[in-house]
């Protein structure tokens, strides 16, 4: 399956207690998405229409209990080879629950995302979260590049 094909792909639920892991995108509350990646550390001041393009160009999951959304990930892919998970939360009122270690449990075994060479996301706070999923620091951080614009939201 092509990266088109995979990212239109009928969605995928999982469920687990009262809390359900979703692909489908008309399940995203993209207010709850935005009013939290606002504040985060790595996407301060993100405006909301380049949270709604991030999420029509990912495959994305969000954890839902009941009607309300309180977590979420997007995965960035070719399908084929490379996948670069980002923008994971949980609410601060629902952590602690296993929630995002269950997340990661999904994305992992999502079937568009088997057999993937390099998997990479990045983190300043959740190293053991992120750990239990197989991540670990960069096999060689030399062959590694970036180019990081901080002031990109401010600037829009």
């Amino acid at each position: 399956m092509d990266g088109l094909a995979a990212a239109k792909a009928e969605p995928i639920e999982w469920r687990r207690g009262t809390a359900r892991i979703s692909t489908d995108r008309a399940c995203l509350q993209i207010d709850v998405i935005h009013r939290f990646l606002e504040t985060s550390y790595w996407a301060e001041g993100i405006p909301r229409g380049v949270v709604e393009r991030s999420i029509r160009n990912s495959l994305c999951f969000g954890i839902h209990e009941g009607a309300a959304q309180v977590g979420f990930a997007r995965v960035i892919s070719d399908f084929a080879t490379f996948g670069y998970v980002a923008d994971v939360f949980v609410l601060e009122s629902h952590r602690g629950r296993g929630l995002a270690r269950w997340l990661m449990e999904c994305i992992r075994a999502h079937p568009d995302l088997q057999g993937l060479r390099r998997w990479g996301l990045g983190t300043r706070d959740a190293h053991a979260l992120y750990r239990q999923s197989g991540f670990g620091p960069l096999g060689d951080p030399s062959i590694h590049m970036e180019i990081l614009d901080r002031e990109v939201y401010r600037r829009s």
